[in-house]
């Protein structure tokens, strides 16, 4: 069973939602035009479309698997004082000054571009249970980094 915030949770139903109710409907139509235009074995947008379809289909079935078997954690209870699941974490690299920050998530909630960590990586296990001030080790492919907790949010 994975954990999931309440906010991964609804991001994950409402994209679930549309892929069902908006984005099959738009792959249907899509396929009913290709069809009109004739032979459907050297249709290009035909074989698209269901290309399309099948991938869409897939990650429905990859969503709905992985809503199925979540605990929504509620943010209410997690401590204040350390890392934990659905903090966000500043920190900056002992040898430098900039801060940056990330908030640590589930496996299923991690996006590097909206700057969420999973607390699966190197960087999210060492981060959990820190407190501020503390310094953290993380092994990465470019070799042990060293960070400090500036603030935990």
């Amino acid at each position: 069973m994975g954990q999931i915030s309440k906010e991964g949770f609804q991001k994950l139903t409402e994209e679930l939602n549309h892929l069902k109710n908006v984005k099959r409907k738009e792959i249907a139509k899509a396929i009913g035009e290709a069809r009109e235009h004739g032979d459907l074995r050297e249709n290009s947008a035909y074989h698209e479309a269901r290309k399309e379809q099948s991938f869409n289909e897939a990650k429905i079935t990859e969503l709905e698997a992985k809503l199925s078997d979540v605990q929504i954690i509620d943010d209410s209870d997690k401590p204040k004082d350390c890392v934990s699941l659905g903090s966000k974490v500043k920190f900056k690299s002992v040898d430098a000054d900039e801060v940056r920050e990330y908030t640590v998530v589930s496996d299923l909630e991690a996006n590097i571009f909206e700057k969420k960590i999973s607390c699966e990586t190197p960087m999210g296990e060492a981060f959990m249970g820190a407190k501020k001030g503390e310094i953290v080790e993380v092994l990465a492919p470019a070799g042990l980094m060293k960070f400090q907790i500036v603030e935990i949010l």
